[in-house]
């Protein structure tokens, strides 16, 4: 009997008593519930309080498809950029060894460490009518702060770590071995990069892709800075929700909010799927036999 539950013990990888397992796992239900559920549930019954044509109605004002399509705008831009840099930087840093590596890591972090409200400030201090680059842009015609290459420029800022981030541990522990033996071979940089190192880092480059995507639709605050809050021009989705809840519009709040809430859903959904994936391949590659050897 004791061997039975010392068994069961090291197969579910703990030896605490099942009561505290149980308790634990109630614990982070209960949390779960409280702070993602109940607030979920929520956002869609306050949506939805008067009926799906009001919902509708709230969806199909001129404002609201305005920040709709910012958002979009938004971050179709600024994925792409962060995907570009991001696969750069976990190239150079995984792979090479340089002066002012440790610094280009930190770099990295910034935004992680820095509040979105002062990215925001940074850029106005820098484009703004009073900023350094100032009087030039306005000499030229050119906006960048109150304009929609400035909320651009600061979602940017916000999520560029996150790519970068899930690609160097990973870039790091495969090492370089592969690629090594490519280029000996006589593949070039760019036939390496498309051949062998892309298809190692794929999935946790659509990971970091999706974080990212998340991270830029819901940016609040670098947003809030730059925008200027010019309804129906420089307003994101986010903004549009606060401006309509500050005017006591609650049901056309809650229904942008409950389509960021979708947006959320389905980012959480494919990436889920792509675990699932990911999974999937290592399972194949596990049960697939090594090639036997040529006599």
């Amino acid at each position: 009997m004791s061997q039975t539950l010392s068994a069961s013990k090291v197969q579910a990888g703990t030896t605490e008593a099942r009561w505290i397992r149980r308790s634990l796992i109630g614990l982070a239900l209960a949390f779960m519930f409280l702070f993602l559920v109940l607030p979920l549930a929520a956002v869609f019954t306050e949506a939805l309080r008067k009926g799906l044509d009001a919902y509708l109605e709230a969806l199909k004002e001129p404002d609201a498809w305005s920040a709709i399509r910012l958002t979009l705008i938004t971050t179709s831009v600024a994925v792409p950029l962060n995907l570009v840099f991001g696969v750069a930087a976990a190239w150079a840093i995984a792979k090479y060894e340089f002066k002012g590596k440790s610094l280009l890591t930190t770099l990295v972090d910034l935004p992680f460490s820095v509040s979105p409200v002062v990215a925001g400030l940074i850029y106005v201090l820098m484009f703004g009518a009073q900023g350094w680059f100032g009087p030039w842009l306005q000499a030229h015609d050119i906006k960048i702060v109150f304009a929609v290459p400035g909320i651009i420029l600061a979602t940017v800022f916000v999520t560029f770590p996150f790519i970068a981030r899930e690609l160097i541990p990973l870039m790091q522990a495969q090492g370089n071995d592969e690629e090594q033996a490519a280029i000996v071979l006589g593949a070039t940089g760019w036939q390496t990069f498309w051949r062998v190192t892309l298809p190692n880092i794929k999935w946790g480059l659509l990971y970091g892709v999706i974080l990212c995507n998340a991270r830029a639709m819901g940016e609040f605050g670098a947003v809030s800075v730059v925008s200027g809050h010019i309804r129906g021009q420089t307003n994101t989705m986010p903004l549009h929700v606060e401006i309509l809840y500050n005017e006591y519009q609650s049901v056309a709040a809650f229904a942008v909010a409950s389509l960021l809430a979708l947006l959320a859903l389905v980012t959480l959904a494919i990436k889920s799927f792509i675990e699932w994936q990911h999974e999937q391949e290592l399972k194949a590659s596990a049960n697939t036999p090594p090639e036997q050897p040529v006599h």
